[in-house]
């Protein structure tokens, strides 16, 4: 997802902060980062962008346009690299949960569905949650399948399933707790909440600043890292079973293109050239959790 801002472009102005940290609750103090467009929490290390409680709401950020090119290129028309993607992280997922199989998901801003058809093709009872009309007409109109118009949020499910996904929703979400509080609720005791997130913490972040295009701050609210991710998502309730990054290769689905990008990784992470992971320093960030086995419905 692109979405970088121009060198030239000054940062907006900061406004003293009146709420507390969404991690660690504290209120003393923040300190700017990338560049002056995202704040960073004093105490935990959580980054905000500048002036997040005021963005527009999902419903008015994610138009047509979004997908066609303020952050992608033309998303309808990859859809050979979308559904290697969700093929990818589906067997993540099915990995990171056995032996125990989910028999039901929801995918929370499912996007076109490109993973909820992934995992219905395996059998898997997967329904898709999007806020944006444009790509709830695709998943029902191209792919046919069961997909609510919404947030996880906002949308009433029948019943409570056996997992919950969310592939880069949670930077853009109005409320990290009540999208996870959301997200605990859909879900039956025992079952698994599986999260990716760009990583706000890794060396190429670090290294780019401001130019970083996973910083996006016209639609990314919440910036993450390996320890603060852990931390709100324990905050729910929820215990986190395994949490890795991944570098912006491991989803390309043309190994000639992957190769372009191995080099410069790996000078930039000091990592093994052929690795498409890492415990902390790649681009995008995911976690696995489970929602405890005996907790109320």
């Amino acid at each position: 997802m692109s979405g970088q801002v121009s060198v030239d472009q000054p940062a907006p102005r900061h406004a003293a902060r009146t709420w507390p940290c969404p991690v660690c609750g504290e209120r003393r103090g923040d300190e700017p980062a990338f560049a002056g467009w995202v704040r960073a929490c004093v105490s935990c290390g959580f980054m905000w962008t500048v002036g997040a409680e005021t963005v527009a709401s999902q419903a008015d950020l994610y138009d047509e346009d979004y997908f066609l090119w303020q952050s992608y290129h033309d998303y309808f028309g990859s859809a050979r690299q979308r559904r290697w993607e969700a093929t990818r992280r589906l067997r993540w997922l099915l990995k990171a949960t056995h032996p125990v199989r989910p028999r039901s998901l929801v995918e929370a801003g499912a996007a076109a569905g490109f993973f909820v058809a992934a995992a219905r093709g395996e059998g898997i009872d997967a329904v898709a949650i999007e806020p944006a009309r444009v790509c709830v007409r695709y998943a029902r109109d191209r792919l046919g399948i069961p997909v609510h118009e919404g947030t996880l949020e906002t949308v009433r499910l029948e019943r409570q399933v056996e997992a919950v996904c969310a592939f880069h929703v949670l930077e853009h979400t109005d409320d990290v707790h009540r999208f996870l509080s959301a997200a605990h609720d859909a879900l039956l005791p025992g079952g698994w909440l599986a999260l990716e997130v760009p990583n706000a913490a890794s060396p190429v972040a670090r290294r780019q600043g401001r130019n970083w295009p996973h910083l996006s701050p016209l639609h990314h609210r919440w910036h993450f890292g390996p320890q603060t991710l852990v931390r709100l998502v324990e905050s729910h309730g929820f215990v986190v079973i395994a949490h890795d990054t991944l570098f912006g290769r491991h989803y390309m689905r043309r190994p000639w293109l992957r190769a372009g990008l191995v080099l410069a990784e790996s000078r930039a992470c000091h990592a093994p050239r052929l690795r498409t992971t890492h415990p902390r320093d790649g681009d995008l960030l995911r976690l696995i959790a489970r929602r405890p086995e005996g907790t109320t419905p």
